[in-house]
């Protein structure tokens, strides 16, 4: 089984405002929410590819409410612990006019780590060697700094194989714990090697020296440029598509679980790449945090070009 774990979830509102302007009054054209938050963006996606799995997380209020009653209408599988406080909500402000993606983030619920402790052995009791657990996101309030370094090993002990994605200390204190797989973009990747990195040999050459931690493979994005695929024994390095832009928020989400999908139904490499670049494309031509059907995606998979550096 594939256990998404978002800590710390939001409700996502889209809106498109053409020429958003400062100081000024801005007229919004249209607008959608989404059950949102890394770990369920992962999960509607893994969904549309086919496969099954449990979003997990924690939830606050009626807004956590909300977000659960929506997974529900999905049909996904969910367990989540629900806590004093308010889920957050998010707004996405898209421009077409300008072509930009403002986020505006909430800070969410406060937790404990009490709480945190009591949500993971929920999890341990679940999960059977073999299983995946993606873990990413940011934490909530109240979270101690090395919380995905606990949860990457009290996960890894059970059996599971972890994917980790996330950004700055959170990355950078998980991924000393040795998660099978993390997730930077390359402006990450070049935060923690304290360097700016910007060819694709630059960034495998540091993937390469991060995995001597125990990290198995190393997916960087690069936006628009592409991917970076790293193994021990390959590395490959895939041309961004392009396609019409709807929304880049969750694309990176997107990519994450085909790579989860892949890794359960023992993909090859190659397999992989054209898998997570034609589903990282088909998500971005979607508007908000909605995840694409899978006829596009299997439209784009031929159109995937990629090389062995």
């Amino acid at each position: 089984m594939i256990y998404t774990v978002t800590l710390n979830p939001a409700l996502d509102k889209t809106v498109e405002i053409p020429s958003l302007t400062l100081d000024s009054v801005n007229r919004i054209t249209t607008m959608r929410t989404d059950p949102g938050g890394k770990g369920i963006n992962v999960s509607k996606v893994i969904d549309k590819l086919g496969e099954k799995s449990v979003a997990t997380g924690i939830l606050g209020g009626d807004t956590g409410n909300n977000i659960l009653s929506a997974l529900d209408k999905m049909g996904l599988e969910s367990d989540f612990l629900f806590v004093e406080g308010e889920t957050r909500t998010n707004l996405k402000i898209i421009d077409p006019v300008c072509k930009t993606n403002t986020d505006i983030n909430e800070p969410g619920v406060t937790v404990s780590e009490e709480i945190l402790n009591q949500l993971k052995d929920k999890l341990l009791a679940k999960i059977q060697p073999g299983d995946i657990v993606i873990l990413s996101g940011s934490l909530p309030k109240g979270s101690p700094e090395n919380t995905y370094n606990v949860w990457v090993t009290d996960c890894k002990n059970a059996g599971a194989k972890v994917f980790l994605d996330a950004d700055g200390k959170l990355m950078a204190n998980g991924l000393e714990a040795g998660p099978y797989l993390i997730k930077p973009n390359n402006h990450e990747l070049s935060g923690l090697m304290n360097k700016t990195l910007e060819t694709p040999e630059e960034l495998a050459e540091a993937a390469r020296e991060l995995m001597k931690k125990g990290i198995e493979k190393v997916v960087v994005s690069m936006g628009s440029k592409g991917a970076l695929y790293v193994t021990k024994d390959e590395v490959i390095y895939a041309e961004g598509l392009k396609v019409p832009v709807g929304s880049t928020v969750g694309a990176g989400d997107s990519v994450v679980a085909a790579l989860a999908v892949a890794e359960k139904n023992g993909m090859s490499l190659e397999e992989t790449v054209r898998l997570s670049t034609a589903t990282g494309a088909a998500n971005v031509m979607c508007s908000g945090t909605q995840a694409a059907e899978y006829e596009v995606v299997k439209e784009l998979i031929p159109k995937v070009t990629f090389k062995a550096l």
